[in-house]
């Protein structure tokens, strides 16, 4: 669901959560970047932190325009990442999964941070490249890549394509909008032409399952104390229940990546109840012939598995296996 799961309980009963260690969330090229960027937005380290892992992700420098909540400093790393995605450039711009690899490369030591989009009492479209969940890594790396294989990374555009992407239907209309349940992610983005579940295509099966994990769990999240909220959510959990889920078992992964492409999200399905996944990344095939996971991870930063897909899968506790949704080009 949204926001890595916008809690850490799931995320422990997945064998997902790790303790977050700044040291690790800022690799110190990152932190001369963003130190250097700082400097020159007037920002300054505070009382006492020195040259150290300093950055306020709740900095009080922030820009809302209609809507739309993120920090100057964000909108720097943009015209940064922009910058560089410009100088290495793909020839082929018609292959849009090694586009999605060359973006997601571009955030490797980006700091994983949770919770990012619970911002302000009412729902707003929150920009953050400072810091990433697996979810909104995800996001951002679908609608960068998109933009960039047709020449067309503009800020503005960028922050339209976060709303298309996050939103039911494509449009921000207050909490319950958001697309929380990562294959209700999946299955609306597909209804708008972005991606492509290929998930039956590589032998998938059919279950059923309720989801209902938010409902249950109301007191874990704070815009849920909205009663209008809570019945809008508890209302889409009823439909999403009614929905049969295609998941690839975890056993068969192995013998199945050679279906899998470079740039395909990849998402981890569990057995947790109420829930239908734990954890998102993306399909990127390595110099050993293998699939393995770029991702944000809750081991504090956006990496590449060391393992393979298949054998990375094997050590998340409660997984089931995978959902693969194919990025589309854009038209």
């Amino acid at each position: 669901m949204q926001q890595a799961f916008p809690i850490d309980e799931p995320r422990r009963l997945a064998g997902l959560h790790r303790p977050l260690r700044l040291t690790r969330c800022f690799p110190p090229q990152l932190l001369a970047k963003l130190t250097l960027l700082a400097l020159l937005l007037g920002f300054c380290p505070g009382p006492g932190l020195g040259a150290g892992p300093w950055l306020d992700f709740g900095h009080a420098l922030q820009a809302q325009k209609g809507g739309v909540h993120y920090s100057e400093l964000d909108k720097a790393l943009f015209d940064g990442l922009t910058s560089g995605l410009e100088k290495d450039a793909n020839e082929d711009k018609t292959a849009i999964g090694p586009e999605l690899v060359r973006v997601g490369r571009a955030f490797l030591g980006t700091p994983y941070v949770a919770k990012t989009l619970e911002v302000g009492e009412d729902e707003q479209l929150v920009v953050n490249l400072r810091g990433l969940d697996c979810t909104t890594y995800v996001e951002n790396v679908l609608v960068m890549g998109r933009l960039a294989s047709k020449g067309k990374l503009q800020w503005n555009r960028y922050v339209r394509g976060l709303e298309q992407v996050r939103y039911r239907k494509g449009k921000r209309d207050g909490y319950p909008s958001r697309l929380h349940y990562f294959t209700e992610w999946i299955r609306d983005n597909e209804a708008k032409g972005l991606v492509r579940n290929i998930t039956e295509e590589l032998a998938g099966v059919t279950i059923q399952k309720d989801i209902n994990f938010m409902g249950t769990h109301r007191d874990l999240y704070p815009f849920l104390a909205s009663d209008a909220n809570y019945r809008a959510m508890v209302e889409i959990e009823k439909q999403l229940s009614s929905r049969p889920l295609i998941v690839l078992p975890r056993s068969e992964v192995a013998q199945r990546e050679h279906l899998i492409q470079d740039g395909d999200i990849i998402a981890l399905a569990t057995d947790i109840e109420g829930l239908d996944v734990t954890h998102t990344g993306l399909a990127i095939r390595l110099d050993d012939g293998r699939i393995h996971l770029l991702h944000a991870s809750t081991v504090g930063e956006v990496v590449i598995s060391d393992e393979p897909l298949a054998d990375y899968l094997q050590g998340i506790k409660r997984n089931t296996g995978i959902i693969v949704a194919r990025p589309q080009a854009m038209r």
